[in-house]
């Protein structure tokens, strides 16, 4: 019995120990499953709970005009973020913070109790906002320093430079074609929350800055076009225009102004009207400044001399069974009085004797059809037609501006042409890049691709004829006559497309100029297009003024030497003694298709956008925005001085020069045109600022914010050191210093 009991203990010992021996066998593998095989998963699920990587933006690179003007900056503001696990009562947080940022509360709650670790609550916020925040004191909210795009001249040049959005990347204009180039390299910061839901972060990767844009704008010509602009939308109540100003031997954009515009500060007020950059992205029928291509054309082919008289039947002719008739009646006129008088009769039997080939290859040799492959989004080619889809009237049509859609840069390419001696430059708005350094530095430019169109001999021929739109009696262009500057150009007046009914409107018109000065040595080519006008609505009678107003400022601004005498002349007499009817030109017969109806060399579509449809600003708010210190104009920072790479010889006088153009002789005229000083066609666009440049204001007293406002508003970068209110500051107010320069400034309680 004995032994059958030590038996029975024996085995029940056995068995336990085999069952403690699975257990700590089933233990240990479960201990090397999930140690091993699923380590990876918990660490990861681990992270998930516990930890956020958070890309830290890089600050973007300074976009710059010419003379070293920011155009756009960033500038660090904060941001609150909410670490969710913290907040003890997250919607009641969320409703607070809500209702100070004005944000969805659904939309941020449910992001944050997405996210446990980290949400953002309110991105790159003004102060106002930020203090209040602060003010609630709430737990598991914090605060971090976000670089935030911040464009000092307000709207100026607002198409042409862009908006970001709230990540920084590149939404529009310069921000969004050279995006990549400017928004640097971003960096990660992680925000981890330990087992007490306490939190901390790591900065893994400091981020590096973009690289620095420098444009061919002058600030200062860009505020002249801007206010000119502005005026002649009040004074005409167009709903929409440009204005250019080129330079026509390198191609710079120098100008590039549109209404209606938008300030990029306040992204939350910017309309899709306003972000359209009508200068490249919309198209137009031209109307009469088409006829430049069409005369120069056969110049060019010698079918035809600017002396040549064509019958202009009395202002109407029938072609192919279509009357077209000119806005008055016409006799005989000299080619140079087609151009002048705009007649389209004369126009058409020009284009008639050049014949469908040769024009269209005109056409397509001075850009139209085409980008110009100019620095900005959104360009279009235009609406052009081959010559196998022409209709019976296309080539009376297009000769006169009709049956064909350009763009503004496209016509100041045109222009351009004559006066850079017949040879076509694209447009470039971008002088080049600049590292992101506080020294002066200096920037190559290079003009764009070029050929040449017609001779020399031709261009000097339109140069003289383009002369006499601007001052002969009965010519359209004489409100654009210049005081002590010769001035060429070319008017023209289409009309719009009704989109109801799909013809042509009797009631919308596109006005237009596109001139040059001084005529011998052409400094600027300046555009003009006015759309929709209400009452006077030729392109000589709203254009040409702003023309006049343009390009008078800007040659004085860049010192042009005046080839006319100052005081009052025949010119002047002449321009002021012009009736408005007089201006009238443009046929109101249309023997060709609509334009939106006309076949495109491409995509239509990217037409069906630009559509002008914007409510007028009132002229004292326009000018509120536009203002003399928005423009730069307190000449802190000197205008690029430019290193010539050979000199340049001036353009020949014009044939047919009118004697009253010049109080000198011929020779000592060539003279003086030689020793002006000329943009040039190549050279390097050097930042620099003058001795003792910028003042440096006092920043004592200012809170943070306030100290970095005010940094900014003067052009220097600002060190802060601690918090508070400034006490002291380095270099010592009213130090003149570089523009861009660093100041430190300690705070303290």
């Amino acid at each position: 019995m004995a032994t059958n009991s030590n038996l029975g203990k024996n085995a029940r010992l056995y068995l336990l120990g085999a069952m403690f021996l699975f257990w700590c066998v089933a233990i240990c593998g479960r201990l090397v499953y999930l140690q091993i095989f699923r380590y990876g998963g918990f660490v990861k699920q681990a992270e998930h709970q516990q930890q956020r990587e958070i890309p830290l933006s890089a600050k973007r690179g300074v976009i710059y005009d010419r003379a070293g003007h920011e155009l756009a900056m960033s500038v660090l503001v904060d941001s609150a973020f909410a670490v969710p696990t913290e907040v003890k009562d997250l919607p009641t947080a969320v409703s607070l913070i809500t209702r100070i940022t004005g944000d969805d509360h659904n939309v941020v709650l449910a992001d944050c109790r997405n996210h446990k670790t980290f949400c953002w609550v309110a991105r790159k916020a003004d102060d106002e906002t930020i203090q209040r925040i602060k003010s609630l004191n709430l737990q598991g909210i914090h605060f971090q320093k976000e670089p935030k795009r911040f464009y000092p001249a307000r709207d100026l040049a607002a198409q042409v430079v862009g908006t970001v959005g709230m990540e920084d990347s590149g939404q529009s204009g310069i921000e969004h074609a050279f995006d990549d180039e400017l928004r640097g390299r971003a960096g990660k910061m992680f925000i981890s929350v330990d087992a007490r839901r306490q939190w901390f972060s790591d900065v893994e990767k400091q981020p590096e800055p973009g690289e620095n844009l420098v444009l061919t704008i002058d600030k200062n010509i860009q505020y002249i076009a801007e206010k000119e602009l502005e005026q002649a939308i009040h004074d005409t109540q167009a709903i929409a225009g440009t204005v250019i100003v080129e330079n026509p031997h390198t191609g710079e954009i120098l100008a590039l102004a549109n209404r209606p515009t938008f300030n990029p500060n306040l992204r939350k007020e910017i309309t899709p009207n306003a972000l359209t950059n009508r200068a490249v992205s919309y198209a137009y029928e031209p109307g009469s400044t088409f006829k430049l291509v069409t005369i120069s054309a056969a110049l060019e082919e010698k079918l035809t001399n600017p002396d040549e008289i064509f019958d202009c039947q009395m202002g109407s002719i029938v072609y192919n069974g279509m009357r077209i008739r000119d806005s008055k009646p016409h006799g005989l006129l000299p080619v140079w009085g087609v151009l002048a008088e705009s007649s389209d009769v004369g126009s058409i039997k020009i284009a008639l004797r050049l014949g469908e080939d040769r024009f269209y290859k005109y056409i397509r040799s001075f850009g139209f059809g085409q980008q110009t492959g100019i620095e900005l989004p959104g360009e279009t080619r235009g609406m052009t037609k081959p010559v196998s889809r022409w209709s019976k009237v296309s080539i009376a049509a297009i000769s006169m501006g009709q049956e064909i859609g350009i763009s503004a840069i496209q016509l100041a390419g045109l222009v351009s042409t004559f006066a850079n001696d017949g040879v076509w430059v694209a447009p470039r708005i971008v002088a080049g890049p600049v590292e992101p350094q506080g020294t002066p530095q200096s920037v190559a430019f290079h003009p764009g691709a070029s050929h040449r169109v017609i001779s020399s001999y031709t261009a000097a021929e339109m140069r003289s004829m383009m002369q006499k739109v601007v001052i002969s009696p009965g010519a359209t262009g004489r409100r654009a006559i210049l005081e002590g500057y010769t001035s060429a150009g070319k008017t023209g007046t289409g009309q719009k497309v009704d989109p109801a009914t799909g013809a042509y409107s009797k009631t919308k018109y596109i006005g237009s100029f596109a001139g040059f000065a001084p005529l011998n040595n052409p400094q600027i080519v300046v555009v003009v297009i006015l759309d929709s006008a209400v009452g006077l609505h030729q392109g000589g009678q709203i254009a040409a003024p702003v023309f006049h107003r343009v390009a008078q400022q800007a040659l004085e601004y860049l010192h042009a030497p005046h080839d006319l005498p100052l005081a009052p002349n025949h010119q002047l007499l002449l321009a002021s003694r012009v009736k408005d009817k007089d201006l009238e030109e443009g046929t109101p017969d249309h023997p060709g298709e609509p334009l939106e109806t006309a076949e495109v060399d491409g995509d239509a579509s990217e037409f069906a956008a630009a559509k002008a449809s914007a409510a007028r600003t009132p002229l004292r708010q326009a000018q509120g925005r536009l203002s003399p210190e928005t423009a730069g104009s307190a000449g802190n920072v000197v205008q690029a001085a430019v290193r010539q790479s050979e000199p340049m010889s001036p353009t020949r006088a014009s044939a047919g020069e009118e004697p009253t153009q010049h109080a000198k002789t011929p020779a000592a005229a060539e003279t003086a045109f030689a020793a002006q000083t000329k943009l040039p066609t190549s050279g390097t666009v050097v930042l620099d600022v003058e001795q003792g440049g910028i003042e440096v204001p006092s920043f004592v007293g200012k809170t943070v914010r306030g100290a970095v406002e005010a940094a900014q508003d003067a052009g220097l970068e600002l060190e802060a050191v601690g918090s508070g209110v400034a006490r002291q500051q380095s270099p010592a107010a009213g130090t003149r210093v570089a523009a861009g320069a660093h100041v430190t400034v300690q705070f303290g309680r």
